[in-house]
């Protein structure tokens, strides 16, 4: 019998993962990689008996390894926030899944547990964009308006550094980062305990944000904004909380953050308006590897001559 946790690698899924764990301690294979990486289910080989832990990754782009790892006998927990599809039924699966947009899978968990590691969902939920809800999670709780800002900080920096074509792109492989937060109940203390982890994702995360910053839109009006970014590893580290900057500085107005790619594609990020969050989801899901959430998705091999296409289909979603 063995245990695997499954987890995307951001912000969401490593600071959803931390929760559990601290609660419920278990020596698992990790299963994971860059964020956009969300067919993690078939690296499992499940045998009967395994537990399989699953979160922050579609249920639709995993249906087919979900079925077989049940079908092979082993106990699925499944917790998310993407768009699911039909959930099976099966005595071996217990699912989580809510896909409002203003949840994400740390906050759920951080339901799931009842609070009891709080300051983490805070993380987590800060690092999916969702800052009203974070700091509608810390009402009743005695952080300062600096620790808080702190907690802020380390969800978007570690959310940060899950963007990118392959780990090499990272300055932290998922996996490592989640057993770095892992050692810490609070991560107050992780960021202060870890002080050259914390720092050498702030230097990076401002570095890169600001090349991006710099960046001319292809187009802006008030209601959409397209941008294109280069192929090199700042902009895939950066396309996805460019996208979340961009969409807090104008929350009336959606996003599309294009990072072109070697093979002459571009790797899309899409982000409704803060300010109605829907739509976002649907419209990747018309292209060929799109997928996500409402407030918050993304193409990952968006061919180039469908971009015309593509930047048509967003003026028609949020005009």
């Amino acid at each position: 019998m063995a245990d695997y946790d499954v987890f995307n690698g951001d912000a969401d899924g490593i600071c959803a993962l931390v929760q559990l764990r601290l609660a419920e301690p278990r020596k698992a294979h990790l299963v994971t990689g860059v964020k956009r990486d969300i067919s993690l289910l078939k690296q499992v080989d499940a045998e009967p008996g395994d537990r399989i832990t699953v979160l922050d990754i579609s249920m639709d782009k995993n249906r087919n390894d979900l079925h077989r790892v049940l079908n092979a006998g082993a106990e699925v927990f499944y917790v998310d926030h993407h768009f699911a599809g039909e959930v099976p039924s099966s005595a071996a699966l217990k699912s989580m899944i809510n896909e409002a947009p203003d949840v994400c899978t740390s906050l759920l968990i951080n339901h799931y547990l009842r609070g009891a590691y709080l300051a983490w969902g805070i993380v987590g939920t800060f690092g999916d964009n969702l800052k009203k809800s974070a700091i509608g999670m810390a009402k009743n709780t005695d952080l300062g308006a600096e620790q808080l800002q702190g907690l802020e900080n380390l969800g978007i920096y570690i959310n940060y550094n899950g963007y990118g074509s392959d780990l090499a792109d990272l300055h932290f492989d998922p996996a490592e980062l989640y057993r770095l937060a892992a050692q810490y109940a609070n991560p107050l203390d992780f960021i202060e305990d870890g002080v050259e982890h914390f720092q050498r994702l702030e230097t990076g995360y401002h570095q890169d944000l600001s090349l991006a910053q710099a960046t001319q839109a292809l187009i802006a009006d008030s209601a959409v904004a397209v941008f294109e970014l280069p192929d090199a590893p700042w902009a895939r580290r950066v396309s996805g909380v460019y996208s979340n900057d961009l969409t807090n500085q104008h929350p009336d107005r959606a996003h599309a953050v294009l990072t072109a790619k070697s093979n002459g594609n571009y790797l899309v990020s899409v982000r409704a308006p803060l300010n109605n969050k829907q739509g976002a989801s649907a419209l990747c899901r018309q292209f060929p590897t799109g997928g996500g959430r409402e407030a918050a998705a993304g193409i990952n091999d968006l061919p180039a001559d469908m971009l015309a296409q593509f930047i048509d289909a967003l003026k028609q979603a949020y005009l």
